[in-house]
């Protein structure tokens, strides 16, 4: 049975043998009656290789039959995304390097080209090369049809390469007509942000953070950025306001900002504050790190079996495997200080089961393409959108 692969040398076929067939029945007089469909031997022969299910030797001998010229140029590109498609981009170079050094082809087709040869590039690691056809062709071109494309692709080589600066400056004046841009660059703020505070250049990673905030107001990084620039600062008040405005920037985020939050009240010496903010979350967003952490709150201040009660009461109204892990935990910690010598062995199978549960449980994932790690990325490694990764809501997660 043919796979998707076949099926695309098969399309790339029939392609092929239409503009055969068309450009040499053109060629007959009108008088001459053919005795044969005028196409090539080697197109049949290229057809026995793709029934014979071998693509790499129906390709090759497709590529042989097919001259370059106006009607054919086309069916090489889509070979060459064929071939790139397949992992093979060394194959696809060759074909559009081909095509380029074909003086009769036109500017917009020149272009097309160009910008299928940065993608071979592309796929082969070589950035570059890639980087300075794109730019060459921006230079050169203005169709609008390929000059976003063309600058897309730019822009994320520009990221691969960590030029924050110089993806910025090529997107921005897409911003107005592509508003959905405007997320990304606000983490390039980001970044940079991040890359002067190591600097100790704290007015110019506000600066940026400041800019990330206009171009995407919902961006949580910049303000957990900032927040932390407030605590180095001995703002802590402010660093609490600022992380306070999370919880209407993005709700699901609430665990993220946690720790932060955490430190902002312990380093003003308000732990009162902070349980008082934390009831207030767990108001609005019941999630299991805010009740972990109020639970510990109560532990360290009252004791285990007054915190057996607000985490087992909490946990009644949202409940998780990690909360209920804890709570064992509890549990056990309770019956040692009542004198037993060891915990209840229905306790101990409990926590067993509940810790092989949680073994290897992701704790984040990326909503767009279903990417899961334990610890948060901004920029999702597999779809490589950014902001999209957030923490796991639910019984196996918050």
């Amino acid at each position: 049975m043919l796979d998707i692969a076949l099926l695309g040398v098969l399309f790339v076929a029939i392609a092929i043998g239409y503009g055969l067939g068309f450009r040499q029945a053109s060629r007959r007089s009108p008088e001459t009656t053919p005795t044969n469909s005028g196409l090539s031997r080697d197109y049949f022969v290229g057809l026995n290789y793709l029934l014979n299910e071998q693509p790499d030797e129906a390709i090759n001998t497709f590529i042989n039959a097919l001259d370059v010229n106006s009607d054919t140029v086309e069916t090489h590109i889509t070979l060459g995304r064929l071939f790139r498609s397949r992992g093979e981009a060394d194959k696809a170079v060759s074909i559009h390097q081909n095509l380029l050094a074909r003086p009769a082809l036109s500017d917009a087709t020149n272009a097309k080209v160009q910008l299928e040869l940065a993608r071979d590039f592309v796929a082969l690691g070589v950035h570059d090369r890639a980087q300075r056809l794109l730019r060459t062709l921006l230079d050169q071109d203005h169709d609008s049809e390929l000059r976003y494309p063309a600058k897309r692709l730019l822009i994320d080589l520009l990221e691969r390469e960590k030029d924050w600066q110089s993806a910025f400056d090529t997107a921005a004046p897409l911003f107005k007509q592509y508003p959905n841009i405007r997320r990304a660059a606000a983490h390039w703020q980001c970044e940079l942000a991040e890359i002067e505070t190591a600097n100790a250049s704290r007015a110019l990673a506000k600066r940026h953070l400041k800019k990330a905030l206009q171009l995407d107001p919902q961006c949580v990084r910049a303000n957990l950025i900032l927040a932390d620039l407030d605590m180095d600062n001995g703002s802590y008040p402010q660093a609490i306001s600022r992380l306070t405005r999370i919880l209407d920037q993005d709700i699901a985020h609430l665990p993220t900002m946690l720790p932060a939050l955490k430190r902002a009240y312990q380093r003003n010496d308000d732990v009162v504050g902070l349980e008082t903010h934390l009831n207030q979350l767990i108001e609005v967003a019941p999630y299991t790190s805010l009740i972990i952490e109020l639970g510990e709150l109560v532990h360290h201040r009252d004791g285990v079996d007054p915190a057996i009660s607000v985490t087992g009461e909490l946990l009644s109204r949202a409940p998780s495997l990690r909360g209920l892990n804890y709570l064992v935990d509890l549990y056990i910690e309770s019956q040692r200080l009542q004198g037993r010598d060891s915990p209840d062995t229905r306790l101990v199978l409990l926590k067993y089961h509940t810790e092989a549960l949680l073994k290897d449980r992701p704790r984040h994932r990326c909503l767009r393409c279903g990417f899961t790690s334990d610890a948060l990325q901004w920029q999702c490694p597999t779809c490589r959108y950014w902001g999209t990764i957030k923490p796991i809501i639910g019984v196996e997660g918050e």
